[in-house]
């Protein structure tokens, strides 16, 4: 894991408010997911920055055992009308931990590098984290999504 400082930045998506206590999240973020697509949710939105998708984990109760919200849209300037049906978030400045999920999108390796990350003691700000889908995920069987992992801390 590496830690990069990210300027702020825009993401309107759809959302879903889940949890991880009863394997709520496992059923609610694929739905998200398959809404977004079969709704044609990328096309829906507006100045889009470019095709990547971001999947957000924001509006944290507490920390990653209480309910949070997932939000899964793009990367847009600002402005722009938020389509029906679809929210904003900021992303915000500030300090995060790069992991990168490399492997099989279908064998689970981005739920394995979260498992891995729950199981840190990094000083997490429960801010918002977020999941890339670029250029680099779009073969499933050898996909690489990083993930960023808001952070209390500043970069030395």
């Amino acid at each position: 894991m590496e830690m990069d400082h990210i300027n702020s930045f825009q993401i309107i998506g759809m959302s879903v408010r889940t949890s991880n206590e009863d394997g709520r999240a496992a059923t609610d973020i694929p739905a998200l997911w398959q809404k977004f697509l079969s709704e044609n949710g990328p096309q829906q939105i507006e100045n889009k920055v470019d095709g990547t998708l971001y999947c957000v984990y924001t509006e944290y109760e507490k920390d990653h055992t209480k309910p949070y919200t997932t939000i899964l849209g793009c990367r847009v300037d600002n402005g722009g009308t938020v389509p029906f049906g679809m929210v904003a978030t900021t992303i915000a400045s500030g300090n995060y931990m790069k992991k990168t999920a490399i492997g099989n999108l279908n064998e689970g390796i981005v739920f394995n590098a979260w498992n891995e990350i729950w199981n840190t003691d990094l000083p997490r700000h429960f801010t918002s984290d977020f999941e890339v889908y670029g250029t680099k995920a779009q073969n499933p069987t050898a996909a690489e999504v990083d993930i960023f992992i808001a952070l209390n801390t500043r970069v030395h």
